[in-house]
C-alpha cells in the first residue's frame, strides 16, 4: 500500500508530507483547493504522463517520493532483474524538470519513465471521471471483460497463430501480379542479369587495376629512372658499377688486412657495402624487368574500368554491391518463375493457419462468454448494493465484420447493455447511464476486476459526480467495503464517503507573501465533524450541522464494525 508521500513544488502544493493508512482513505475540500493535484502528484510518481506545467511556478524543479509497505512479488521485479523480497519496503521518486527531463528512481536505483510506469501500473490504480467515459467506448468494453475473466493466456496464443497466418497473406500478397506486369519485371530483370554476366565481376578487382592504370601512365619516366639506377650500381660494357667497384676495394685491402686491424675493420665494412649493393642491384634488375608492358595494355585497363564506372551508376557503388544486386535479381526472377509453386504452396499453408487462428479464436470466445456470464451476475449483485436493484446489465456478443470475420482481439465484438428501469429493453450504457448511474457502474466494475489484481491501492477521484442521498451512502459502503481487502483513496465532496473513511485530510488553500499555498491536514474527530459540517451545509456551520455530522460518523463507525464482524 501507498503509506507516505511527500510532495515538493507540485502546482500550489510547495512542500507536504502526507501519511495515508491501510483502509478507507478520504480527501475533501473546496472546489480548487488542490485535492486532484495530490492524485497527479501520485500519477507522477507511478510514471503516468505529466506536464512541465505542473512544476510550480518559479521553482528549479518539482519532486515526487512515495513510500509503498507490504509490497508482494511482483512480476515486474523479475521482468527487470530487481531483488525484492515480498514485504519489503519501496521508495519511489520521480523529478520533473522544466525542460521535460524525468530523472526516476526506485531505491535510490535509477529508471526510465516506462519502467516506472510499468511498475506503478502494478502497485496502484487510479480511477478518474474519464475512467467513466471509457465505459460509455464500447471499444473498451472488450478489455474490460478479458481483464475480468483473465484470458491474458489464452489471446496470446490466438495472436501467435493469427500473426503467423497474416505473415502469409502478406507474403502471398508481395507474390500476386497480374500477367502483364510479370512479364514485363522479368524482361527488366533478364536485362540486369545478362549485362551483368556479361561483365564478369570479380570481388576486389577494381583497385589493382587503379594501382596498374597509375602505374603504366607514368611508365616512360618510371623505366628511365630505373635503367639510370641499374647502369649507376653494375655499370655495363665499358665501365664498372658501384657493385664491381666495391668488390675491387675489397680484394685490394683483403691482402693488408692482416697487417692492420684498421684495415681489417674497413675491409669488414667494404664487406658489408658489398652485400648491400648487390642486393640493391638485384631489386633494381627486378623493378626492371617488372616494367616490360605489353602493347595496348593501359587501353584494356582504362577501357575495363570505364565499364565498372557505367555499370557503377546503375548497379551499385562497388563491385560487391553490384555482384550483391545480381544475386538478388536472380533470386527474384527465380521466385517470380515458381510464383505459381509458391503460391500454391502458401495457399495451403495460409488456409492451415486460418483454420488454427478460428479455432483458438472460438475457445478464446468461449471463455469470454464464460466470464461474461460470471461477470452480468456478479455486477447485477454489486449494482443491487449500490441501490441500483432494478438494473440490468448484460454483455452482448457479435460476430466481427470483414473477410475472414477476426482481427487481433478474436472473432468478438463485446457491448454493455443495460436497463436502468423495469420494462425497458437493454440498450447500450452510452444511451441509458446518466452521471450518478455511470459512476456506481463504473465504482461496480472496478470493485469486481479489482478481485483480480495485485494491485493494492485503488484511488478514485471525484467518481461520485451526480450521486447524492440514498445512492451516495451506498457508494459509501461500497468503497469500505473494497477497503477490506485493498487500500483506497478517494477525492469526495459527500459527507456520506467521507463519513466512512478510515483516515479523513483535508486540502486547504491559503495566501502567504502573495503566493497561493495548498496545505494537507489528517483531521481529528473535531475536525472530521466540523468538515462534514461543511460538507453539508457549507460555511454556515450551526450546532444541529454538528449534531447531525457526529451522528453520520458514529453511524459510519457501526456499519464497519458490523461488516468487520
Amino acid at each position: 500500500m501507498l503509506s507516505l508521500l511527500h510532495i515538493e513544488n507540485i502546482a500550489v502544493i510547495e512542500e507536504a508530507d502526507i501519511r495515508f493508512a491501510s483502509g478507507f482513505n478520504a480527501l475533501t475540500g473546496e472546489t480548487g483547493a488542490g485535492k486532484s493535484i495530490v492524485i497527479d502528484a501520485i500519477g507522477a510518481v507511478i510514471g503516468e504522463r505529466t506536464s512541465r506545467d505542473l512544476i510550480r511556478t518559479g521553482a528549479r524543479s518539482a519532486l515526487v517520493s512515495a513510500v509503498f509497505t507490504g509490497v508482494p512479488e511482483l512480476p515486474w521485479f523479475g521482468e527487470n532483474g530487481v531483488d525484492h523480497q515480498a514485504g519489503e519496503e519501496l521508495l519511489l521518486q520521480r523529478e520533473l524538470q522544466p525542460d521535460g527531463k524525468n530523472v526516476c528512481r526506485l531505491n535510490g536505483r535509477p529508471l526510465t519513465v516506462a519502467q516506472l510506469r510499468a511498475l506503478g501500473s502494478q502497485l496502484v490504480n487510479i480511477h478518474g471521471q474519464h475512467e467513466g467515459q471509457q465505459l460509455l467506448d464500447e471499444r473498451s468494453h472488450l478489455g474490460y471483460l478479458d481483464s475480468f475473466g483473465g484470458t491474458a493466456q489464452a489471446l496470446s496464443a490466438y495472436r501467435a497463430v493469427y500473426q503467423d497466418y497474416l505473415a502469409v497473406r502478406r507474403e502471398m500478397e508481395g507474390l500476386r501480379m497480374d500477367e502483364a506486369e510479370k512479364s514485363r519485371r522479368m524482361d527488366i530483370l533478364r536485362y540486369q542479369i545478362a549485362e551483368l554476366e556479361r561483365a564478369e565481376l570479380r570481388a576486389g578487382e577494381e583497385e589493382p587495376l587503379l594501382e596498374r592504370r597509375d602505374l603504366l601512365r607514368n611508365a616512360g619516366r618510371l623505366i628511365e629512372a630505373v635503367e639510370g639506377a641499374h647502369y649507376a650500381l653494375s655499370g655495363d660494357e665499358e665501365r664498372e658499377g658501384a657493385a664491381a667497384l666495391i668488390q675491387m676495394a675489397w680484394e685490394s685491402l683483403q691482402s693488408a688486412a692482416r697487417m692492420s686491424a684498421q684495415v681489417g675493420e674497413v675491409l669488414e665494412k667494404l664487406a658489408e657495402l658489398r652485400a648491400a649493393a648487390e642486393d640493391v642491384s638485384e631489386q633494381v634488375r627486378d623493378l626492371r624487368e617488372d616494367l616490360e608492358f605489353e602493347p595496348g595494355e593501359l587501353d584494356e585497363i582504362e577501357s575495363r574500368l570505364e565499364q565498372l564506372h557505367r555499370l557503377k551508376k546503375k548497379y551499385g557503388a562497388t563491385v560487391e554491391e553490384m555482384l550483391d544486386y545480381l544475386a538478388r535479381c536472380r533470386a527474384e526472377l527465380e521466385q517470380i518463375q515458381d510464383a505459381d509453386d509458391t503460391l500454391e504452396r502458401l495457399e495451403a499453408k495460409c488456409g492451415k493457419l486460418l483454420k488454427a487462428a478460428r479455432e483458438k479464436a472460438q475457445a478464446l470466445s468461449a471463455l469470454r462468454k464464460e466470464a461474461a456470464h460470471a461477470m452480468q451476475e456478479r455486477i447485477r449483485g454489486e449494482l443491487e448494493q449500490l441501490d441500483m436493484p432494478k438494473v440490468r446489465f448484460e454483455v452482448e456478443f457479435r460476430a466481427k465484420d470483414g473477410e475472414t470475420g477476426l482481427d487481433e482481439t478474436g472473432m468478438d465484438e463485446v457491448q454493455f447493455l443495460m436497463s436502468a428501469n423495469v420494462g425497458e429493453a437493454l440498450k447500450p450504457i452510452q444511451k441509458i447511464a446518466s452521471g450518478g448511474e455511470l459512476s456506481r457502474i463504473m465504482l461496480a466494475l472496478k470493485n469486481v476486476l479489482s478481485e483480480n489484481e495485485l494491485v493494492g491501492t485503488l484511488i478514485f477521484d471525484e467518481v461520485d459526480t451526480g450521486v447524492s442521498g440514498r445512492a451516495a451512502q451506498k457508494v459509501a459502503e461500497k468503497m469500505a467495503a473494497v477497503a477490506g481487502s485493498k487500500q483506497v483513496l478517494c477525492v469526495t465532496h459527500l459527507p456520506q464517503i467521507a463519513a466512512m473513511a478510515d483516515v479523513h485530510f483535508s486540502v486547504e488553500k491559503g495566501e502567504k507573501d502573495g503566493r497561493t499555498y495548498t496545505a494537507v491536514e489528517e483531521l481529528d474527530w473535531t475536525r472530521r465533524r466540523e468538515e462534514l459540517s461543511r460538507l453539508t451545509s457549507g460555511d454556515l456551520i450551526t450546532p444541529a450541522a454538528l449534531e447531525s455530522a457526529g451522528e453520520a460518523l458514529e453511524s459510519a463507525r457501526a456499519f464497519k464494525e458490523k461488516m468487520r464482524d
